[in-house]
């Protein structure tokens, strides 16, 4: 990416191994993420680019001597950050405050592209029993970024079996979020949104009510829905301050609100706003890492399938249309198959 809305398609140096904890990934499904149309809009103009790409699977072509737990000829998945996965913030299950790790892209290979080189691959890439064509590729993908990120804020907001939870974003995390929330055994999810595409798949990942208002109307809407107290889970999936303040708005006493949307415009939010009814904030970034291993076979088995988010397939020279798409809302989320 070299401005805003500026997505070319280069050549680059081939990624090879650096250090001996590397392993060498070749592409055979990326994504367009929603978080990486921030930087689409307002991406200050860059002569040398910036690497895309934060959600990528496929297989593993060389390992340096270090490595142990991939081999060349595995499938692998990939999650938005790397990780060694033994320092003690991994330990702790917070591999995204890894004291080696890092994210993909910038001055790194990013997964938008041919090959990666994976730091510190043994704590970073997840072996999958399957092959490049099998169908079920798309819905372990999601859980690269979206559907652990959805997880993260159902589990950030308690979510349980007696929880009525409101899901703050139609996106391809909203959705996940919703996905998260059923899984879960909340019986009751009210979804905020106003795409009919997108607000008809929340029904299917099991939201039984959507509001389709925005900011104070959302607020009063989502308190008539339950009685006028609020939502007891809120799990807000876009990442600005207006969306927050509403989470916050619309939570109960002594409810919880799971953020997971990554901030983009700075904006405050006014202590008061919670401290006055007991509400729990918790969230930021997703421990992505940390969640694959136990959502993986709930994907495998066909439990837990984020898969339908994907509805554009693009190769790599479709990259630039597929953000084109995508920030139009022509396009939900974008797969990419090198």
């Amino acid at each position: 990416m070299f401005g805003a809305g500026d997505v070319q398609v280069r050549e680059v140096p081939d990624a090879r191994l650096d250090r001996p904890t590397d392993a060498l990934v070749k592409v055979t499904h990326a994504a367009i993420c929603g978080s990486d149309l921030w930087r689409y809009q307002k991406l200050a103009p860059t002569p040398d680019g910036v690497r895309l790409g934060h959600e990528f699977l496929g297989v593993v072509e060389e390992t340096g001597a270090e490595v142990s737990s991939v081999r060349p000829g595995d499938l692998v998945l990939a999650p938005f950050k790397w990780s060694d996965g033994s320092c003690e913030f991994c330990r702790a299950g917070l591999h995204n405050s890894c004291l080696n790790g890092g994210f993909w892209g910038g001055a790194l290979d990013g997964g938008q592209g041919e090959r990666v080189r994976v730091p510190q691959a043994d704590g970073t890439l997840v072996p999958l029993p399957m092959e490049p064509d099998d169908p079920r590729v798309p819905a372990v993908l999601a859980l690269a970024d979206v559907l652990c990120t959805g997880h993260h804020a159902a589990l950030s907001a308690r979510v349980g079996p007696d929880s009525t939870v409101a899901v703050i974003g139609d996106g391809a995390v909203g959705l996940c979020a919703v996905l998260a929330a059923a899984r879960l055994g909340a019986p009751r999810i009210i979804v905020l949104g106003r795409h009919p595409r997108r607000t008809d798949l929340a029904r299917q990942y099991g939201a039984v009510e959507v509001v389709a208002e925005r900011g104070a109307a959302a607020v009063e809407r989502v308190k008539e829905l339950t009685g006028g107290h609020g939502a007891d889970a809120v799990l807000e999936c876009v990442g600005t301050g207006a969306a927050l303040r509403d989470a916050l708005d619309m939570t109960r006493p002594g409810g919880a609100v799971g953020y997971v949307g990554v901030p983009q415009d700075g904006e405050g939010v006014d202590v008061r706003r919670f401290y006055r009814r007991n509400i729990t904030l918790s969230g930021g970034v997703t421990p992505a890492r940390a969640y694959i291993p136990e959502l993986l076979p709930d994907v495998l088995s066909g439990r837990l399938d984020a898969s339908a988010v994907f509805d554009r397939a693009v190769g790599l020279d479709g990259v630039p249309d597929g953000y084109k798409a995508m920030a139009a809302r022509e396009a939900l989320k974008v797969l990419i198959r090198p």
